[in-house]
């Protein structure tokens, strides 16, 4: 039930993204969704994907910003901060909400979740030799998805170090 209602807040959202007039708001809106897309994530029990998702969201929506706040500012200082303030208040609420739900639902600490964690547990250092079973996990069983995931965030910070850096270059008197 909780999905269903995160994926229709997830289509009602992109529809407002592509329907509202000033650019800000439509940003606010895709990060919406995204958020959304990363509570789903944790609902559905994939909570590596959820972190993934959470980084790559906050730095698209920091270069979004970036790039949409020049054009945008004379929208958000023309008396429309009671509507930006009451849409921010509802996106926090609603977030909150659904990320409670979703924290709910999570078994208590120590208790696998699925029947693979038994295995690891179980099997995980005499089939690997490694010391350590998380270090197993990761590099061992699951070492395709951590190379993914690793280039995913490396993605995203060489895309935010790209937009904020001083714009020109240096002259060459400068460099000395």
């Amino acid at each position: 039930m909780e999905l269903h209602l995160l994926l229709l807040f997830m289509i009602i959202t992109a529809i407002i993204a592509i329907e509202v007039k000033d650019l800000l708001s439509s940003v606010v809106a895709v990060g919406a969704v995204g958020f959304a897309l990363c509570v789903a994530f944790l609902i559905l029990k994939a909570p590596d994907l959820a972190i993934t998702q959470l980084v790559v969201e906050i730095l698209c929506l920091i270069i979004l910003i970036r790039a949409t706040i020049k054009k945008d500012l004379p929208l958000v200082i023309e008396g429309r901060w009671v509507f930006n303030t009451v849409s921010t208040v509802v996106f926090v609420a609603v977030f909150l909400f659904f990320a409670y739900a979703a924290l709910r639902e999570l078994p208590q600490f120590g208790e696998p979740m699925m029947s693979v964690v038994k295995k690891y547990l179980e099997e995980g250092t005499s089939e690997t030799g490694a010391v350590n079973l998380v270090t197993a996990v990761i590099l061992d069983f699951r070492a395709y998805d951590t190379l993914g995931e690793a280039t995913v965030l490396f993605t995203a910070v060489i895309g935010i170090m790209a937009v904020l850096r001083p714009r020109g270059r240096k002259k060459v008197e400068e460099k000395e």
